[in-house]
């Protein structure tokens, strides 16, 4: 499938599959695409059937919407890895510095994580985090130590920040590396790294130990071992086999050697992965089931919205979504712990906990916009262009 979609060096490129000159760095279709990604996320914490966040009481309905939700939030995480890695580069500016880059990166992220990490820990997690384990966390290289006890601290989310941690610090060296690469061999590399993630699983399974095991999914039988799970899932170097390839895909569209086959036949073989998703062992169906169709997704919304096209995704709602994506991502599991807490020990029929998910969806919609409005644009625009280039533009 790889190499039908990067044209060999000797064809030229279809008409619809340029990219029309002047280009913007805006793409509003990926950006209203992160919402839905992030929701993918938010319905398979909320479908928990564990204390700290069940509130269906039927447990017929809870086994259910667990199955059929658990495989979401890694479709959504590897979306956001890919996408991270192809925005960067396709906005990445021709005289850029590291230093530049690097600061933009902390205005955006750290600001927004410090304070939700504070947050969960005043309202749940200083009751049972160590300090330790807390610091570890609050600094981001939590994700480092193979324990669950580490990789879902304070706020459960955060883990996959950590992982962002190390594709920032990367990204300046890769993004020169691969621009030397000549246009014609990105197919190659391409290939390569798509090699690598779908068989990070495999690798986990075969090589590392598998005991003691954990039970990380309920419609398939295979265990896997915190280190299988670490490795596979969460170990940063790995993972940044995800960020690399949504680099070079971008490069790949950027230099027309990406055969585009739309949004609508993408979105199909997403949804067609899910469902083989939903029939894999957990470490396959989070790292290699839906790999091609994501990135198959993320180019031809970008290539939309290079060419001005309608999407569903570029619409002012949509945009906004996306737009709070980030605070929504790292919320929604403080609201879903804190939510259950605040409402007690009790379960509840099924109209009932439907209506308090949507309940928590909001809340978790609003208080993102709070933080997004109040802290992440304006803390965004303050602290990401130096003060003298501030100066001299005043």
């Amino acid at each position: 499938m790889t190499s039908s979609m990067l044209r060999a060096s000797s064809e030229a490129p279809p008409e619809r599959d340029r990219l029309p000159a002047g280009r913007s760095s805006r793409l509003p279709s990926l950006t209203g695409l992160r919402f839905p990604a992030a929701f993918m996320v938010f319905i398979s914490h909320a479908a928990l059937p564990v204390p700290q966040v069940r509130l269906f009481g039927d447990d017929r309905v809870a086994m259910d919407l667990n199955k059929a939700t658990e495989k979401a939030g890694g479709l959504g995480v590897a979306f956001f890895f890919v996408l991270s890695g192809f925005v960067l580069t396709w906005s990445a500016r021709p005289k850029d510095t590291a230093r530049a880059f690097w600061r933009r990166r902390f205005a955006k992220i750290y600001p927004n994580y410090a304070i939700t990490w504070g947050l969960a820990m005043v309202l749940f997690a200083s009751a049972y985090t160590p300090t330790r384990v807390a610091l570890a966390n609050l600094f981001m290289v939590h994700v480092w130590v193979p324990d669950l006890q580490y990789l879902l601290s304070v706020d459960m989310a955060s883990w996959s920040l950590g992982c962002e941690l190390v594709f920032y610090a990367a990204f300046p060296l890769l993004h020169r590396l691969f621009l030397r690469i000549d246009p014609a061999r990105l197919k190659y590399w391409i290939g390569g790294v798509l090699a690598g993630i779908i068989l990070t699983p495999w690798f986990a399974y075969h090589v590392l130990p598998d005991s003691p095991a954990i039970q990380l999914s309920t419609s398939t039988s295979a265990d896997a071992s915190v280190k299988q799970l670490w490795f596979a899932y969460d170990f940063p170097p790995v993972r940044l086999l995800d960020f690399a390839l949504g680099m070079l895909v971008a490069h790949a569209v950027l230099n027309g050697r990406w055969r585009n086959i739309g949004i609508m036949w993408s979105s199909v073989l997403l949804a067609g992965s899910y469902w083989l998703a939903l029939k894999s062992d957990m470490l396959y169906a989070q790292r290699a089931t839906s790999i091609i169709p994501i990135t198959l997704l993320i180019a031809a919304a970008a290539m939309a919205d290079a060419k001005g096209e309608f999407t569903l995704f570029r619409n002012r709602a949509m945009v906004w979504l996306g737009e709070i994506s980030f605070a929504f991502y790292l919320l929604h599991s403080i609201v879903l712990v804190y939510g259950r807490k605040v409402l007690g020990h009790d379960l509840y029929s099924t109209p009932v906990a439907i209506g308090l998910v949507a309940a928590l969806l909001a809340v978790c919609i609003l208080t993102s916009w709070a933080l997004y409005a109040l802290v992440e644009r304006p803390l965004t625009r303050r602290w990401s262009t130096p003060r003298r280039a501030k100066a001299a533009t005043s």
